[in-house]
């Protein structure tokens, strides 16, 4: 799972990354509100833990837009305010949790754990296709397909923007760790490694390409006609 983490503090930032590395989330390090809000425009997230107060604004205007993006991907406001109020604004604004500082690591995770078994990016249903970002796992008319890895984060991503067509660097950037040391021609491997492994022995279509712009996920069209 992926968490974008928008803090400045130097210390509590390194705990977090660090913390949560060790606990197998994906993380990326916003730290201000302005990147905060690039990452979330570029990537899909399970859940989003931001700073009340950042250098140029305040935590919970990353609220709004990480819901409408993605309704269920969580958000987790981190206050040095222990006020009651602060937190009945925050929550109100649409936050799923509160937290004070300063808190135990391993209550954090806790909380965390427990905002993603009831939000995060969940299944994704598509008439008889099934994808489980979750579990790493496809079903199709209730047969599992063998399909892990990055394929599995590519066909995830287009399937999330199925009505957008979305570019190599766009894809290199939403699920490469470090998109700059691999070359575009990996995406091709991924591509081609989704319609032998899933799309030809289903006799179905998943991913169209299109010319000079990139990959837009187009299933159920027949496969005659990717």
């Amino acid at each position: 799972m992926r968490i974008l983490i928008i803090e400045d503090d130097n210390t509590l930032k390194k705990t977090l990354l660090d913390g949560l590395t060790e606990f197998n989330y994906q993380t990326d390090l916003a730290e201000n509100l302005k990147d905060g809000e690039y990452f979330i425009s570029i990537r899909n997230y399970d859940l989003v833990l931001a700073d009340w107060n950042l250098p140029d604004g305040s935590g919970i205007d990353v609220i709004a837009p990480v819901k409408t993006k993605s309704p269920r991907t969580a958000v987790v406001i981190l206050s040095a305010k222990d006020d009651k109020q602060s937190e009945i604004e925050t929550l109100r604004a649409g936050a799923d949790d509160y937290i004070k500082k300063p808190f135990d690591f391993d209550v954090l995770v806790a909380r965390i754990e427990a905002r993603l078994r009831f939000g995060g990016t969940n299944l994704i249903e598509i008439e008889n296709l099934i994808i489980n970002p979750d579990e790493e796992k496809i079903t199709y008319k209730g047969t599992e397909i063998e399909l892990k890895g990055k394929p599995f984060e590519v066909l995830t991503h287009l399937a999330r923007h199925r009505d957008q067509i979305v570019s190599k660097e766009q894809l290199l950037d939403a699920i490469w760790e470090e998109p700059e040391l691999v070359t575009p021609n990996v995406i091709e491997v991924a591509i081609n490694q989704i319609r032998q492994k899933m799309d030809k022995p289903l006799n179905i279509a998943t991913i169209e390409t299109v010319r000079r712009r990139g990959y837009r996920f187009c299933y159920p069209k027949p496969a005659n006609m990717q």
